[in-house]
């Protein structure tokens, strides 16, 4: 037989400690010192968090970003706080997800805009081609085969014309492969809400500036790109003096 762990020992140990620290004034000091300690973060985080909310409903509602700094810190760091708060108000997750990519496309505007087009790539999803597309799956995703079945046809080859390397790919694995071997130093990431938000955070971890495009339509198949956007951030280049 194992020997017994002797757990009603152990919980009356620390019963006779607590006792013991509670009834020394130094230890029941201490102890409120702690309790108020935790009570006064808990405060602060809370403050911090209705703040954050306050300024994304001023900011949505005057269509402006007022300090986008605080914003990015608040989503990376509390962001299911943010939620919570804001559903009861009628801010519901789709709502909050888009505009947390709109302000981060905000923020990373200038950098992409500076970034010449030959140092940047995109990544289409590969649930845009057509039901019929003819093209299988390589180490790099697929590759068009310009057979007109879809849009991603034309757009492709408009893409890439402008110099873009165009990869269009099933999810993050793909990306960060491609990045790792051909090192672009901005990207453009096209998909749903939810993986456009995730890729964005992937690609600030990796060090590399990100713009992301939501597409028309959400599923699996047979998706439809915002194309008229995508080229309209595609087309970013800083102003030359």
């Amino acid at each position: 037989m194992k020997p017994s762990i002797g757990w009603d020992k152990i919980i009356n140990h620390l019963h006779s400690f607590a006792f013991m620290v509670l009834e020394s004034q130094p230890g029941a000091h201490a102890l409120m010192l702690l309790g108020g300690g935790l009570i006064l973060l808990l405060l602060l985080f809370l403050l911090f968090a209705f703040i954050v909310v306050g300024v994304v409903f001023l900011s949505i509602k005057q269509g402006k970003f007022y300090f986008p700094r605080l914003i990015r810190a608040g989503f990376a760091y509390i962001e299911g706080t943010i939620k919570n708060i804001c559903a009861p108000f009628g801010l519901k997750e789709a709502a909050l997800t888009i505009f947390f990519i709109q302000l981060h496309n905000k923020m990373s505007e200038g950098d992409f805009a500076k970034t010449e087009i030959k140092d940047r790539a995109i990544f289409l999803p590969h649930c845009l081609r057509s039901l019929e597309c003819p093209a299988s799956l390589s180490e790099e995703g697929l590759f068009c085969k310009h057979c007109g079945k879809c849009e991603l046809d034309r757009s492709v080859t408009e893409l890439e014309e402008m110099g873009y390397r165009v990869f269009i790919v099933p999810g993050s694995t793909f990306i960060g492969r491609m990045v790792k071997k051909y090192k672009p130093r901005a990207i453009i990431g096209v998909g749903c809400l939810r993986e456009i938000k995730d890729g964005l955070k992937f690609a600030d971890g990796l060090g590399v500036v990100a713009m992301g495009v939501v597409n028309r339509t959400d599923g699996c198949v047979e998706t439809l790109a915002n194309w008229p956007e995508l080229m309209k951030v595609a087309s970013l280049q800083a102003l030359k003096v």
